[in-house]
């Protein structure tokens, strides 16, 4: 019985050593959500294609259009959200990050956002009565999601864990919780969560956050940004990622296609610019 039990427990041991050791510490895994300006609202134009192949994209939902399957990876060739959606920050955060960090690290981006939402459709403890209470033109979206964007969020998340490492978490939202004082403290438990959830230590998982669009472009929700700034208040670990010059539609909510393409080398300087980085740009 002993030898048994024994020969058992070396199995474990081998499989999880097994497992550990398939994780590549040279694959970064961002982690990316918000709504429309995160999902994609801007079409991407043909200089937006061509993408380094270390640049990779898991995707989040089955796109027979596009040749994608759910869970699996392929070059971040945008769409980097849904099947039909389009630029977004996490383009040029990818190419910013691949052409500055070393050829031995691949950089991989999931998205999962969902246009027009407020924050609270991430909490994973209210997600169904938010979700109760939608307006009829979110539904595809959330329908795409399985009616749970933070769920498929961490399920698209620990399935990367098998391949690489969660570096960051990224996020774009607050259009749609302009003026709500609480909003920090709201991304403050969605961040929290995903440590827990996916077992993450915060002092190694930055959380960047872009602004809205800005004042001087004229943005309808510009008066954001003085909330987003309060992030790092309640997240030490959180950066605030400027749109100032960022170019927006005349929608005044959404950014032009340069305007991404800005934004997003930004958010790749910022987190270029962090400590860990700084350490993998000197190897």
């Amino acid at each position: 019985m002993k030898r048994i039990m024994w020969s058992f427990l070396v199995a474990v041991l081998v499989l999880q050593c097994t497992a550990a050791f398939s994780q590549d510490p040279n694959f970064h895994v961002y982690l990316c959500f918000g709504q429309s300006n995160m999902e994609g609202h801007t079409k991407f134009e043909p200089q937006d294609t061509t993408v380094d192949k270390r640049f990779k994209v898991l995707e989040a939902v089955d796109c027979p259009n596009l040749g994608r399957k759910k869970g699996e990876w392929y070059t971040a060739v945008p769409p980097l959200s849904r099947c039909a959606t389009g630029l977004t920050p996490a383009d040029y955060f990818g190419r910013t990050l691949t052409a500055n960090l070393p050829d031995s690290i691949t950089v991989g981006i999931i998205n999962v956002a969902v246009g027009g939402c407020k924050i609270e459709l991430f909490d994973k403890n209210n997600v169904q009565s938010y979700v109760a209470t939608a307006p009829g033109w979110m539904m595809s979206a959330l329908h795409a999601y399985d009616m749970d964007p933070y769920g498929r969020l961490v399920e698209m998340a620990k399935l990367a864990q098998k391949d690489g490492v969660i570096k960051g978490i990224l996020l774009h939202q607050g259009e749609s919780n302009t003026g709500d004082a609480e909003w920090p403290l709201k991304v403050k438990g969605i961040y929290d969560n995903l440590l827990h959830d996916l077992n993450l230590k915060p002092d190694s998982v930055p959380l960047l956050a872009g602004e809205v669009v800005g004042e001087k472009e004229n943005g309808a929700c510009a008066s954001m940004n003085a909330i987003i700034a309060k992030l790092p208040a309640v997240i030490p670990n959180a950066h605030v990622v400027s749109s100032d010059g960022c170019a927006g539609l005349p929608d005044r909510l959404h950014f032009t296609a340069e305007g991404y393409r800005e934004l997003g080398r930004r958010y790749g300087t910022k987190m270029l610019s962090l400590a860990t980085y700084k350490k993998a740009q000197a190897k």
